[in-house]
């Protein structure tokens, strides 16, 4: 893990002891550890968009549904995992770390926040799909034969 990372992790690290933290440390706290976050994040970084998604990508990644349970059943991404935008943080133990793991709401937005809470605390291999699976049922490289 190179300097950057392991500067993420320790980061990520303080901000999950202080909101665990019986007695919080604050705030203000709170806010420079998510700056400092913040400041080591690219552009670019943590997205993929649908064209990226070539058959090795897409074999390669572990898929996650952020949509709730009943638009899951509705229909997603073949071989996705359904974990409710909201229980990510509570279900990141869930998440694999030795693989690229990528979240998808309909547009990207709710899967955004997961993504973000997932980064915060330690999960550097995750990625939101840009324009969600409105964007991959469009868009996407790959589409595996269902």
């Amino acid at each position: 893990m190179g300097i950057i990372g392991k500067t993420l992790v320790s980061m990520a690290t303080t901000l999950a002891l202080m909101l665990s933290s019986p007695v919080w440390a604050g705030e203000e706290e709170l806010n420079e550890a998510i700056i400092d976050y913040m400041d080591f994040a690219t552009y670019e970084s943590g997205i993929i968009v649908p064209e990226q998604m070539s058959k090795e990508v897409f074999e390669s990644a572990y898929l996650v549904d952020t949509r709730d349970a009943e638009q899951f059943a509705e229909g997603t991404i073949p071989g996705a995992v359904n974990i409710d935008w909201r229980e990510i943080p509570a279900r990141v133990d869930e998440l694999p770390e030795n693989r690229m793991v990528i979240l998808f709401c309909n547009t990207g937005s709710l899967s955004a926040q997961a993504a973000f809470a997932a980064r915060l605390m330690g999960h550097e291999n995750v990625l939101i799909l840009q324009t969600g699976i409105i964007g991959w049922r469009e868009n996407a490289d790959y589409k595996p034969e269902t």
